[in-house]
């Protein structure tokens, strides 16, 4: 489906290395079955629940819909009988399954924290009640308690899961990955993407793919195209995805006139048929609004672009700003500056021994840092240090 794949990508590694894996998980597209059903994907044993979700909700309705999956997973979970119970947020709630499951199986539990809740619901704005961050604070307590090990996906994120209490040793950072057998693909796979669009075809491309939520702040690159189009109007811009944020962001494209025009926006896409996107861009930008919260981020947009060997621009600081600055794979861009910011991506945009660097850098950080056949290492030896210990 579109979105992360990380679970995909793991669980079926973890089949290749000999675990039988089963996977407790929402079907969030329209259907007519009501309760479980399951499939068997590359080796791994899907049970599906029918839940309507997505990121068009608000943040109540989503609230409502991880309690419903909680409740409805505890039990399932409990009856596949499981010798390590495994569980990977976003949102914190899906602790509480898990917890239940680990307890009632006397199995081991490996919490996955992918972003820092319920810091970054609280850094929005969106969890206001201070009851309710009280009683968030206390499940993010409750949960990490009862795990035997923990996965952080950056050390920003490891460093807030420290800071709970959690002891360090226990946590290991296992970062999103680059899958290089989907992304490298030949630039004759990119100029046939580019073909099919009269608005593209030769010109340079600013690629963004992804969820259109509030904490992405896809406006900025609506504001940033306004300004790009006074400078250099062939510039093209690609928004990909979906989200709660789409009405606003092609509304804010209209009213400054780039809608159609620099700017253009595709659907989400599964994850498999975006390579010939990644190859036709000229950089591909990963964005967040303006929080010191999301500094902490693993994106995967940003490891799909180091494996299709693609110059990154991102609005944001902390570690991955650190990485582009480093390595010399990207730019960072002024997230109030436009006009700055601007004049800066035209410029890097028509300098083709820079992209061609630039590049060619990205590749080679994804090929050192961020293998996901590297990673998976690392990931599964977190499972087998927690299933070892507790058979002690």
């Amino acid at each position: 489906m579109s979105g992360g794949t990380r679970s995909f990508e793991m669980a079926r590694r973890l089949v290749s290395s000999g675990h039988d894996v089963h996977i407790v998980t929402t079907f969030r597209q329209q259907t007519k079955l009501k309760g479980w059903f399951q499939t068997e994907e590359a080796g791994i044993y899907v049970h599906w629940y029918p839940i309507a979700y997505s990121n068009r909700m608000n943040y109540f309705m989503r609230i409502a819909a991880f309690i419903k999956f909680a409740f409805v997973a505890a039990q399932k979970a409990t009856s596949l009988k499981g010798d390590l119970i495994f569980a990977t947020s976003t949102p914190l709630t899906i602790g509480l399954p898990a917890v239940y499951a680990a307890r009632k199986c006397k199995a081991p539990m490996v919490f996955e924290v992918r972003d820092l809740w319920p810091d970054v619901p609280i850094a929005i704005g969106a969890l206001k009640n201070q009851t309710l961050v009280y009683v968030a604070r206390k499940l993010e307590e409750f949960v990490y308690r009862n795990s035997a090990r923990v996965i952080a996906l950056s050390p920003g994120i490891k460093e807030g899961v420290a800071k709970s209490g959690y002891p360090e040793d226990f946590i290991k950072v296992v970062p999103n990955g680059c899958d290089f057998d989907l992304f490298e693909v030949s630039l004759e796979i990119g100029k046939s993407f580019r073909n099919q669009y009269a608005w593209l075809k030769g010109r340079p491309l600013v690629l963004y793919s992804g969820t259109l939520g509030k904490i992405n702040g896809v406006d900025y690159l609506v504001r940033l195209a306004a300004h790009v189009k006074s400078l250099d109007s062939e510039i093209r811009f690609l928004v990909v995805g979906e989200g709660r944020e789409e009405s606003l962001v092609r509304g804010l494209a209209e009213k400054l006139d780039v809608l159609d025009n620099n700017f253009f926006m595709l659907p989400a896409l599964r994850k498999e048929d975006m390579a010939s996107i990644y190859s036709a861009a000229t950089i591909v930008t990963s964005l967040f609004v303006d929080l010191k919260a999301m500094e902490v981020n693993s994106a995967n947009k940003f490891f799909d672009a180091l494996a299709a060997g693609r110059p990154i621009a991102i609005n944001y600081g902390g570690w991955q700003a650190e990485l582009l600055k480093d390595e010399g794979a990207g730019l960072l861009l002024d997230w109030q500056n436009l006009d700055a910011s601007a004049r800066y991506l035209t410029s890097k945009l028509r300098d083709k021994p820079w992209l061609e660097a630039a590049g060619n850098a990205a590749r080679d950080l994804g090929r050192s840092r961020f293998c996901r056949n590297t990673l998976y290492g690392l990931f599964e030896q977190q499972l087998n240090n927690a299933f070892a210990e507790r058979r002690l």
